[in-house]
């Protein structure tokens, strides 16, 4: 069996065990029980399943690794011909303690793509009628905001309180049309522990990071860390980073 992706939507973890994908519910509650073992290509998950690849490269070797052209697009299309007519919106989004991005989805998606960023605060800043458009706008702000948010960087802010101050004055710039707070249903009393791990019981997930509780000890994984790993059942017999808490 083999991780072969991730679904921040539902949130789930994808296995193959050669064409069949299965999704393993990531809700709260759940208890995972997964060994990692060697790690390779994970292939590609398509409408037909699963084809898997056995290229040393992981996640994904340079043959089944693809970029989406429309993240790199700043109002030229780079595509053969121009596709993006829906509604657009720009926004903001926080993650604590004071990290900030601007981006841009279709206006419908706007609050799913704040949670599958795992946003701790958000800004709607304006609606336009098409992705070059908007692209346009976003190279603007990004650059003095910036448009991109490591997923290191929001790990270190699990825990923390948003600094509102900042946020605040950031926003203040822009007169947006609405703000609020994206639910997670994950709430966090300290920093967990980044590790790399699929078994424990499940507190819930921020974006494409899993939170993980194990042993008195929250974990903080992020799901792309674990794709192309082969996985088995049982629990790690090697040892982790314990939190103060845990002792």
């Amino acid at each position: 069996m083999q991780v072969v992706g991730y679904d921040t939507g539902t949130p789930a973890l994808l296995l193959s065990d050669g064409d069949a994908v299965e999704a393993v519910a990531l809700d709260p509650g759940t208890d995972l029980a997964y060994v990692l073992g060697d790690r390779r290509c994970a292939g590609t998950v398509g409408a037909d399943g699963h084809e898997s690849c056995d290229a040393p490269e992981a996640p994904y070797c340079p043959q089944h690794r693809s970029t989406w052209v429309c993240a790199k697009c700043t109002g030229t299309c780079l595509k053969d011909e121009m596709d993006c007519f829906d509604d657009h919106a720009v926004y903001l989004a926080a993650f604590a303690p004071a990290a900030f991005k601007v981006g841009v989805t279709k206006e419908r998606r706007l609050e799913t793509r704040l949670r599958e960023q795992g946003a701790d605060r958000a800004a709607h800043l304006r609606t336009v009628e098409n992705g070059r458009i908007a692209r346009e706008i976003e190279a603007g702000i990004a650059e003095s905001v910036g448009d991109s948010v490591r997923v290191a960087t929001k790990v270190a802010g699990l825990g923390e309180a948003v600094d509102e101050a900042a946020w605040t004055d950031l926003r203040s710039e822009f007169d947006p049309v609405r703000t609020w707070v994206p639910e997670h249903g994950v709430a966090l009393d300290e920093r967990p522990v980044a590790e790399t791990l699929a078994s424990g019981r499940v507190r819930g997930t921020k974006g494409r990071v899993l939170i993980l509780e194990r042993a008195g000890t929250t974990y903080a994984v992020d799901l792309r860390d674990l794709v192309g790993h082969e996985v088995e059942a049982g629990t790690p017999e090697r040892s982790l980073q314990s939190s103060l808490g845990a002792f």
